[in-house]
């Protein structure tokens, strides 16, 4: 994440997935695919936007483009 003009590195959640401060709803098990598990980064990212803090997002983005 870049702050203040440098970047931090991003803290995974309890579950091991680093959760975009910048798109809300954007989830990744970023170990996922180096273990060739192509079905659990999916179901992170469905997870993720499942949310409501997603949904929330994409009608600030719809009024926004209004």
């Amino acid at each position: 994440m870049l702050r203040a003009g440098r970047y931090d590195p991003l803290s995974r959640d309890p579950g091991g997935r680093y959760r975009s401060e910048v798109f809300p709803g954007l989830w990744l098990d970023t170990d996922a695919p180096l273990r060739g598990d192509l079905a659990q980064v999916l179901a992170v990212l469905q997870e993720g936007i499942a949310t409501a803090e997603h949904a929330a997002f994409v009608d600030r983005l719809k009024h926004n483009a209004s």
